[in-house]
């Protein structure tokens, strides 16, 4: 079995002395998983998380785990390897990437904006926003695609205040009123965010990811 795409290399853990298991987010076939050989000892053509590149991935059988064929072209992440701040945002992108999408899911509108957003972090601009903006569609590709249009009680326009944790949709003040300590405020936050993963990946039984617990801390601090 042979798959070929783009996409961005988003995770690398040493496998023996000389090979990797390597997460690659691809635009075709989501979040593949294989083998890159010899990439602990590479001299030329290292394979670096933050690179994107063509891959093939090759395997004998769908369930095995497979081998990667790594051709990168650029590395998306080296403008910004001066700033701590967003290299923690990138960090959280790839862990939550790596941790929650299933294996070889096609999620094309969210890789687009995945690779759009590391770019864009070359530049200025309101980065958290932006990578709120990505958190986002990420929980809305997980099942929780926020409605903000219109009050999922009554149907209004006005007064919404207040988002339903159970359905991602705005709740008014006056369809809030009896349950305000159990709703979520307009406009979204990061901390709402982290809210939704929480209950993602609880619904899972999985831990949220530890790169975006670091952003929530920083957060509060």
């Amino acid at each position: 079995m042979k798959l070929e795409s783009v996409g961005i290399l988003v995770s690398l853990r040493p496998f023996g002395e000389r090979d990797a298991i390597a997460h690659i987010f691809s635009r075709d076939f989501g979040v593949m998983v294989g083998l890159l050989r010899g990439a602990i000892v590479a001299k030329k053509n290292k394979p670096l998380v933050g690179q994107f590149g063509d891959v093939s991935w090759n395997a004998r059988i769908d369930s095995g785990l497979g081998v990667f064929h790594w051709e990168p072209t650029k590395n998306i992440v080296a403008p910004i390897m001066n700033s701590p701040e967003k290299l923690a945002l990138v960090n959280s992108v790839f862990d939550l990437v790596t941790t929650l999408l299933p294996e070889r899911e096609a999620y094309e509108k969210l890789y687009d904006k995945t690779y759009e957003f590391l770019l864009g972090l070359a530049g200025f601009g309101d980065f958290d926003a932006k990578y709120l903006d990505w958190e986002i569609s990420l929980i809305g590709e997980l099942g929780y695609a926020l409605d903000l249009s219109r009050c999922s009680g009554c149907g209004t326009t006005e007064n919404l205040n207040y988002i339903s944790p159970r359905t991602g949709r705005a709740v008014c003040d006056k369809c809030a009123a009896p349950y305000v300590a159990q709703l979520y405020k307009m406009p979204p936050t990061l901390d709402t965010a982290f809210k939704f993963l929480e209950k993602i990946c609880g619904d899972a039984g999985i831990s949220m990811p530890i790169f975006r617990r670091m952003i929530a801390h920083k957060k509060i601090e």
